[in-house]
């Protein structure tokens, strides 16, 4: 791809600013010279946490609210050339109890978005972070984007349908947005509360609450860890570029790592920690799919985008930001 724009004075809505994804993002477009405007509901529980960007206070403006408002949507994305949307319920368990809630966040407010773009601002490039769950049971490594999707859960079934919402406004009405399968992230300034958001950084608390680490099974299986600043130069330079508009991309390590290795990195960086393997819960694999890696040929070859974080130095990153600043996170 060519013709990649610059950020310097763009400006650039993020929804959902204030978590692990949107703060990073900020902070991220802030040092290139954006005008940056964040919305936020201020849910802890959803990862928000005004300390995220503290330290930067009166570089950006701060609204507050919900993306199911649409009277609050329609107004939040005028003016704006870039609209990065980390707006989400995450939990595959929420998603399990509660459905009509996850489709609310992670479906409706995303039409909201659509809809408002259309009607108010036509012209806005908007990003939309999808998941490596929506391709289901893996059948092949590593997974490229044409791998078959067959969602295995509520929260996946919805990540899924959010991508074909954006796909359908750019083919029929001109709404740009690139759409990207993210597979597992971690790194500071995540909540660190429950394990929903990331398993690395929740071994990162046990081990500094002096717990232990419990591991399904042999913890054989592999997955694909990123780190965060890798995944927001992804997501950034993809986004800017007006060659990705209505395309989709897997963003990741690329890098195959097993369960039971990411676990042993962490309590090496650590210095200490124990593991326990424990049986998988009833009906587990219901939900499973399988070793997981992503082909991110295309995204690199597209963007010349790679990352640049081996997995030992992301955690050692992580793990020396929560020594420091424990007490805004737990």
């Amino acid at each position: 791809m060519k013709n990649i724009e610059t950020i310097t004075d763009k400006k650039i809505l993020i929804i959902g600013g204030l978590g692990l994804i949107g703060s990073t993002t900020a902070r991220y477009c802030l040092m290139r010279g954006a005008k940056v405007t964040i919305a936020d509901n201020r849910s802890p529980e959803y990862g928000a946490n005004d300390y995220n960007l503290s330290d930067l206070d009166g570089r950006f403006t701060l609204v507050i609210g919900d993306i199911c408002d649409s009277y609050f949507v329609n107004k939040i994305v005028q003016g704006h050339d870039f609209i990065f949307n980390f707006a989400a319920q995450i939990s595959h368990n929420i998603g399990i109890e509660n459905p009509i809630f996850d489709n609310q966040l992670n479906c409706i407010g995303h039409i909201n978005i659509l809809m408002a773009c259309k009607n108010y601002n036509p012209k806005a490039k908007v990003v939309y972070p999808g998941s490596r769950l929506q391709y289901g049971r893996i059948q092949h490594l590593p997974v490229a984007e044409d791998h078959p999707r067959e969602p295995l859960s509520i929260y996946a079934i919805h990540k899924n349908t959010a991508e074909q919402y954006y796909q359908t406004f750019f083919h029929h009405y001109g709404i740009r947005s690139t759409c990207f399968r993210i597979t597992n992230p971690y790194g500071p300034r995540s909540q660190m509360k429950t394990s929903a958001y990331s398993l690395i950084n929740w071994f990162i608390r046990l081990i500094m609450d002096n717990q232990v680490i419990k591991i399904y099974g042999t913890g054989e299986q592999i997955r694909d860890y990123i780190y965060i600043d890798d995944l927001i130069e992804g997501l950034v330079l993809t986004a800017i570029n007006d060659q990705s508009d209505g395309q989709v991309y897997n963003i990741g390590s690329g890098a195959p790592t097993k369960f039971i290795d990411m676990a042993r990195i962490v309590m090496e960086v650590a210095g200490r920690g124990k593991i326990e393997n424990v049986p998988w819960p009833k009906n587990y694999d219901h939900f499973e799919t399988g070793d997981f890696y992503a082909d991110i040929s295309r995204i690199k070859n597209h963007v010349n985008w790679q990352p640049r974080t081996s997995l030992r130095e992301g955690i050692e990153k992580t793990f020396q930001y929560y020594e420091k600043f424990k007490q805004y996170y737990w």
